[in-house]
Parts: C-alpha cells; structure tokens; sequence
C-alpha cells in the first residue's frame, strides 16, 4: 500500500523525507532507504469453557464420537498477544509464555514452543489467507489448566486467530475465523463465540443458547492432567465392559436450556451430567474425593468438566461461590470462583 507524504505525495516503499527541490516540484520528497515499518503488537483474551451437560455416543468408524454438549463460557481467561516481525516471512513464527500466566512452572513447561503448538498453526492458517504478511511472536499467558477438560488449547487459538486477523487486516467475519478454527479443534469455534452454546457432531456444530444471567461456579483443578484421547478410549472400554450400548446424541436436555435461559441456578443443578466423568474418575480415582467434600461443602451440584481432570462445583450466586471457594481451599485444595457465560475472544490491547 502506497504511504502518503505530508505534502500529498505518495511515497511508494518507504517513508517520505524532504530534499532540496523547489517546493511543488517532482523532486521534494525523496525515499529513505534505512525506512522499515514498525512492529505492531495485538492482545486477545479467550475464554476456557466447562461442559454443563455433556452426552457421548458411540464410537463411530471415523474414529469420532459424536457429542451433545452444552458449552458455558466461564471468566478464566488464555491471553495471546501478537507482535508482528517485519521483513520477516509469515512462517517465521516463534512463542513464549508470559511470566504473568498463574500455573505451576512444572506445568508450564509441558506447553511446546515449536509448530506443534495450536497457535502456530493458527497463525499460519492466517497467514494463508492475508495479503502481506510478516513473521509474528506469539506470548501466551496461561490460566486455564494444561489438559484439564477446559479448552484451554482451544482458547489460544481462538486468541491466535483473532490477534492475526487483526494484526494482519485480513478483515473476516467470526463466521470465517470459525471455519478456520473447526480445522484445528472442536472446541476452538466456541472459544470464538463464547457465551452458551449447544454443540452437537463432533461439538463443531454450535448454536448459541439463551443465557443473559451469569451463573456461578468454583473450578478446582487438579495437579495433573488427563489426555482427552484416553479418556474416551477409557469411556469405550467401561462399556464394552458393562454391556452398554450408547445412543447415538441428538441434542441436550430441555431442562438444561430452559434452566440457562432463566439463569436458575436451583434448576441447572439436577441437570448437570458429563458422560465421561467415570472414565476419567476411573483414570484418576482420587476425583471421587473432591467431588464428595465439594457436595458435603454446600455445592448445588458437581461435575468433571469435559474430559477433566478440572472439577465445576455450581453455586447458589457470586457470595455462595466466594464462601465454597474459601471452604474447599481450607480442604487444602485451589479453588477459583468464576462466572459464566461470557464473551469470547475479544481484543483487549
């Protein structure tokens, strides 16, 4: 794009400087070679989700599983901020984490920093579509736990692909930033819209749900994380042990909608359900323990969010979820209070 000068004349390729030609004449402003655009630098907030409802089906021949699920955006936020690195290729893409994320260094540093983290394939999947794009730096700031049944992963590149659009003036719609997403995960469309949503297919198919009040929670992650892949590969087996055939989902409960809808938290309590707790109870026993004294502890109700380890104790309003948090901490556990919905990835610097 041409750059225009201050007396009106385009200076294609650098920046205008002045010479000593007669002012109006074709010699007044003059390229300057040591001339190079400036760094530019986008911060994007995303949120991590939990599942309120969550039904499995089947393993199908794809190697999938179909899903219905009922997406709750919730207040613990993945930052990714973007710099871009002028003259330097878009594959030219290099992270780090923030000394500001809030998790365990032992756990920090399991997040690869190299192509196989879901940001870089973000970026690049941007940077296929821009029309001049340079090298960026992506930092990460983590809160959302490592595995833990949270989208986290999903939150920073839906971060990513916000802070590149942006960064890069591809221009396109949340529609299309969430076409991009679905190639890299199923949870990254709904980072994007955050919110509620019903996810049905693989949990790529979102339809926002009606949920204007907040409800509240209390989050305890665990120490350790679970591997998605296994913990379905575990729900598999415990069926094919116990005989059970799953059907195939559909949709959610109406209750759960109708519960969302009216911000009840009293009504969403008999309605939560995740079809792989007990798998990952069965691959992490001691979760039984935590989703006990949460009850015993006044929680309305309990469940591993996703495919866990993280536990989501609903409670009554935003003083009840302060009171549970400070109770479950006593217990020597951590516990952070949050709300949901909220918005999804979002610019912020």
């Amino acid at each position: 794009m041409n750059k225009r000068g201050r007396g009106g004349a385009a200076t294609p390729g650098g920046a205008a400087t002045p010479s000593s030609g007669a002012p109006g004449s074709a010699d007044q402003f003059v390229t300057d070679p040591t001339w190079a655009p400036a760094a530019r630098r986008v911060k994007v907030r995303a949120p991590g989700k939990i599942n309120a409802y969550f039904q499995v089906g089947p393993l199908r021949a794809d190697g999938y599983h179909a899903v219905a699920s009922s997406y709750v955006a919730v207040s613990l936020y993945e930052e990714v901020a973007a710099t871009s690195r002028p003259g330097t290729p878009a594959t030219e893409i290099t992270v780090s984490l923030s000394p500001e994320s809030s998790l365990e260094p032992e756990l920090l540093a399991t997040i690869p920093l190299d192509a196989s983290n879901l940001v870089v394939r973000a970026a690049l999947l941007v940077a296929g579509i821009a029309e001049d794009p340079s090298g960026v730096h992506l930092e990460i700031t983590k809160h959302v736990p490592i595995a833990g049944g949270m989208g986290g992963g999903s939150a920073d590149a839906a971060a990513t692909l916000v802070a590149c659009d942006a960064l890069w003036h591809t221009g396109l719609s949340r529609e299309e930033l969430a076409q991009l997403g679905s190639e890299l995960g199923s949870d990254v469309p709904f980072a994007l819209m955050g919110g509620a949503a019903v996810g049905l297919g693989i949990g790529d198919e979102l339809s926002p749900a009606l949920a204007p009040t907040p409800l509240h929670w209390v989050l305890v992650p665990a120490d350790f994380g679970l591997s998605t892949p296994v913990v379905y590969d575990r729900l598999d087996a415990l069926r094919l042990a116990a005989g059970i055939t799953a059907s195939e989902p559909s949709q959610i409960k109406a209750g759960v909608l109708a519960a969302l809808r009216a911000g009840d938290a009293q009504a969403l309590a008999p309605w939560l359900h995740n079809d792989l707790q007990a798998s990952a109870v069965s691959l992490a026993p001691s979760l039984t323990q935590t989703l006990a004294e949460g009850k015993s502890l006044g929680a309305l109700a309990a469940l591993v969010s996703g495919s866990g380890p993280t536990i989501a104790f609903l409670a009554e309003d935003a003083d009840h979820a302060q009171s549970l948090s400070a109770a479950l901490a006593g217990l020597g556990h951590e516990a952070w209070a949050v709300q949901g919905p909220v918005h999804g990835a979002h610019i912020v610097a």
